[in-house]
């Protein structure tokens, strides 16, 4: 690891001035992700600025029956708040499919959403990527690529997003809270990670200096019959090869309303909006979960290697759809 210089901030306005001056400096909140980098020479940082005591630890409930998040909130923490167990289940069992315990005890909110995608060749340094270096090629296209993208991705890139707890907060539309160099401001998501484009090097839509501050996730009275669902390589921890976030609001037996986001697919945490718009007003049966997981999943352009992940992602989308109807 590089040597580096360390500040920590005393609010959030200087922390953003901080970065402001240095352009080579990066925010340090749990440090699960970028230590790993900074060890594997991905990252190399010529200053720490550590925002673990102006990030807020807190999740305080709105007015509309919303959460707010602070962005300094432990994973661990979480997964334990009573209000965030009724009302979103599926962000709670989203974050305890994610990492090692010891990994949730030191990972925050706001550092979850700002994960680096796992490709073997990004984490590599001795060998090309665009995404850790723009123009360098993309060997994982005909090389290694089995848990790799199979929708949104392109020519320069098929890196996947590596976040569970994202794939919750994109079928749950929750807000980003961002302070900048101009201030405050929200940013959607899904919107606030992007498709690797002719820019894979850029992850998100946030700009240089950019902190999250927060985390809202808006009143969803029928997230209380969520569920998320991860295939992964090994039970104790492992990155998904699919996963599935979905909430799903049945009545009489037809299906109302849903909030459905893939996870392991793509370089986004993917809102499966073509499946949800087929959903609503359908019976909730498992034929017509068929059809729109179908549906959703005919925009895959699988690699050589990693075509199963159609069926077995449109498999996991119709199963916890059943699960949950019939839960209903």
């Amino acid at each position: 690891m590089r040597p580096f210089d360390y500040r920590r901030a005393d609010d959030a306005r200087s922390a953003v001035a901080a970065l402001d001056e240095r352009p080579d400096a990066m925010y340090l909140g749990g440090g699960t992700n970028l230590v790993d980098l900074m060890r594997l020479g991905v990252a190399s940082p010529e200053l720490l600025v550590d925002v673990t005591r102006i990030s807020s630890s807190a999740i305080e409930e709105s007015r509309d029956g919303g959460l707010l998040i602070g962005a300094g909130v432990r994973n661990s923490d979480l997964t334990s708040d009573p209000l965030v167990r009724l009302r979103h289940p599926m962000l709670v069992q989203a974050v305890l499919a994610g990492a090692s315990g010891q990994i949730r005890n030191m990972a925050t909110v706001g550092g979850n959403l700002l994960q680096r995608t796992r490709c073997s060749y990004f984490q590599d340094v001795s060998k090309p990527c665009n995404k850790r270096l723009p123009g360098s090629g993309c060997p994982a296209r005909e090389g290694d690529h089995r848990n790799l993208a199979i929708m949104g991705y392109s020519g320069s890139c098929v890196a996947t997003h590596p976040s569970d707890m994202a794939v919750a907060l994109a079928a749950l539309g929750a807000i980003v809270h961002v302070e900048g160099r101009r201030g405050p401001r929200t940013v959607p998501m899904p919107g606030l990670h992007r498709l690797p484009g002719d820019e894979p090097d850029r992850d998100t839509v946030l700009e240089p200096g950019d902190l999250i501050t927060a985390v809202e996730v808006p009143a969803l009275s029928f997230a209380t019959r969520s569920h998320y669902r991860k295939v992964r390589d090994r039970a104790s921890f492992a990155f998904a090869v699919v996963s599935v976030a979905v909430a799903l609001d049945v009545a009489d037996g037809v299906v109302r309303d849903c909030r459905i986001a893939l996870g392991g697919v793509a370089h986004v945490p993917w809102r499966a909006e073509l499946a949800e718009e087929a959903l609503r007003g359908s019976p909730a049966t498992a034929t017509e979960f068929t059809r729109a997981a179908e549906e959703e999943l005919a925009q895959a352009r699988p690699l050589r290697d990693n075509g199963f992940k159609v069926p077995l992602a449109r498999n996991v989308l119709v199963r916890t759809l059943i699960d949950l109807a019939e839960a209903s």
